[in-house]
């Protein structure tokens, strides 16, 4: 339970004590400053606390925005100001001043003791979150005439149109917007009303995608049919638990980080029911499934290092960003260049009709391409505006991009020695090192074929490669470019020496290993982008890091015969995802990291 003090005279006629209850507030009155800070010392230390005049005249979204929004430690809007238990000691210090000042009789301009608080906050550096209202009312009328045109301010708008409309993410791709939103947004005020929470109907979009794979599996026409309309529900569902959160407010570290594995799960469980289902008609799509994988994630990888090298960037200096400024300016260039990045939500459109009307391997094709397209398109535009940009990385960027490299024991062993080896090269050093050397064990697994030695010697030289382009701080203006780099390497030897193996198993197995190392790295984006720090370092040695787990693989495929191989694949695939699935549980579950709302990939 939150607890609400309401301060001053209460206003005949007011609904804002049952407004409040309705948010989940205990309300308390207190007729001056004096009482409200005792209240206020009396709220338990874990309760939400709101500061609210009586003589508030507002929308109850308003209050909803202001008050109940669990992301922020302080919030405010006119009238009424609300701390959570991690800004409850800026509240008491801000509220035993303006008492103190009271009692000395000093005057002031702003009668509402909420608002003087909020002044008081701000110049005590306290950052305090004022939500966007728009159209939304939320005063503090100061005599009768103001107040009844207040009150007609509130009556001339739509409150519930204004949040189902912002229930709706702001960015969104042109299938979403056109297609899904228009009732999704029912659908979540649907589960609002029935107590759901955006988790439960993340899970629900999960199993449905995983029925999706199940009747794609199949590998009947009817299966087919049945996967993409399934997958379309899947899709649905989950634009509807983003809009369920923004709507309710439901917000949390956990469901972010749910909505965007659960993503990725459904994704890729998706691509094995493909594959599955091609087997059974006699068409062998594993190759073209991890491919897609591969492809997939690598993308997203450059999105996450992209996003952290920049998080803190103060200015936006770059030509290239100017112009993408002004071409936004310009309706229809806005919506062809979010679909031709191919966008989850047009992604999924795409492979539920291919699924339905053509077959896996064309699904595939179209899949690879377009994601290769996409993927050349956002990179390009990435890499010119690093270029030209004149911002400074900052050291939680690079730690940042450290953390995202994924280094094993064998490159930390390294990087010590090859600091100052490393801090005499270029700036552009760590990208091109770590491409040269994923791009040398990569071709030697394609190019020698199964059981030899040489990609074992060539993954020597990239767990040394790999050193070298972590062993100064990633603070250059392309380094964001070095955990995309080396994810590539990684899956792409694996998918190269599983298909060399050319056995059956060999390319299941090695899906099976590369989604569970994706998870792992997913895993630390979100961990990262919760300020709950990355994954530990114990989990990273355990599990060998991005430089031994490519050695390893490389060394099974040149003492093992390719049976064996796959075999030692799953064992490896196996091992991994018990690791870093029970640590991920264990720590989203317990580790009460903050809120957070993270808009994800656009759908």
């Amino acid at each position: 339970m939150s607890t609400a003090i309401l301060t001053g005279q209460p206003v005949p006629g007011s609904s804002l004590e049952g407004d409040l209850r309705s948010l989940g507030f205990d309300v308390r009155i207190a007729s001056g400053t004096a009482e409200a800070g005792t209240l206020l010392a009396g709220v338990p230390a874990g309760q939400r606390v709101a500061v609210v005049d009586a003589r508030f005249v507002g929308h109850a979204h308003a209050l909803r925005l202001g008050l109940t929004d669990p992301r922020f430690p302080l919030s405010a809007i006119p009238g009424a100001v609300t701390a959570q238990p991690a800004g409850r000691q800026a509240l008491i210090r801000a509220m035993g001043r303006e008492d103190s000042a009271e009692r000395a009789g000093g005057t002031t301009l702003v009668d509402s003791l909420a608002d003087r608080v909020v002044a008081a906050l701000d110049a005590d550096g306290a950052d305090v979150h004022r939500p966007e209202l728009g159209s939304l009312v939320a005063t503090v009328p100061g005599d009768p005439q103001t107040r009844n045109e207040a009150r007609q301010a509130v009556a001339a708008v739509d409150d519930e149109a204004v949040r189902l409309k912002s229930a709706v993410k702001a960015r969104d791709g042109f299938f979403t917007t056109y297609f899904i939103s228009p009732y999704s947004r029912y659908i979540a005020r649907w589960c609002a009303r029935r107590g759901l929470t955006p988790n439960q109907v993340t899970t629900a979009s999960l199993l449905t995608a995983l029925i999706a794979a199940a009747c794609a599996a199949t590998g009947t026409r009817g299966g087919f049919v049945a996967a993409g309309a399934l997958l379309i529900a899947s899709f649905v569902l989950d634009c509807t638990d983003g809009q369920l959160a923004r709507y309710s407010l439901q917000y949390s570290t956990l469901g972010a980080w749910l909505d965007a594995t659960f993503d990725r799960a459904k994704e890729y469980a998706y691509y094995a029911g493909l594959a599955l289902g091609a087997a059974r008609g006699g068409d062998d799509v594993w190759a073209l499934a991890l491919g897609a994988m591969v492809l997939q994630t690598c993308r997203h990888v450059v999105d996450f290092s992209f996003n952290e090298a920049n998080h803190d960037a103060t200015a936006n200096t770059s030509p290239t960003a100017a112009l993408s400024d002004k071409l936004d300016s310009v309706g229809w260039t806005v919506w062809v260049r979010r679909m031709i990045v191919l966008p989850i939500g047009e992604r999924w459109a795409m492979i539920a009709v291919l699924t339905a009307v053509t077959t896996p391997r064309i699904t595939f094709y179209a899949l690879l391409v377009g994601c290769a397209f996409a993927a050349t398109y956002t990179t390009a535009g990435r890499v010119l505006r690093s270029l030209t940009r004149k911002a400074r990385r900052t050291d939680r960027a690079a730690q940042a991009l450290a953390d995202l490299a994924d280094s094993g024991p064998l490159a930390q062993a390294l990087t010590g020695p090859l600091k100052r080896a490393a801090r005499r090269l270029p700036g552009f050093t760590a990208p091109v090192v770590a491409l040269t050397g994923g791009l040398a064990v990569v071709a030697t697994a394609v190019l020698t074929g199964f059981g030899g030695p040489w990609t074992t010697v060539a993954a020597c030289g990239y767990v040394l490669t790999s050193a070298l382009a972590v062993a100064r701080p990633l603070k250059g203006a392309l380094d964001w470019l070095v955990p995309p780099f080396l994810r590539a390497a990684e899956y792409g030897t694996v998918l190269a020496l599983a298909a060399d193996a050319d056995v059956n198993g060999a390319l299941p197995a090695a899906y099976g290993l590369v989604a569970a190392v994706a998870y792992h790295h997913y895993d630390t984006v979100y961990r990262i982008r919760g300020n709950a720090g990355a994954s530990p370092r114990w989990l990273v040695r355990a599990i060998g890091g991005h430089e031994g787990r490519t050695l390893v693989v490389a060394a099974l495929a040149a003492l093992l015969t390719a049976s064996q191989f796959t075999v030692a694949l799953t064992v490896l695939a196996v091992a991994v995802a018990l690791v870093v699935l029970v640590e991920s549980i264990r720590f989203w579950a317990s580790a009460g990291a903050p809120a957070v709302h993270d808009e994800g990939e656009t759908a």
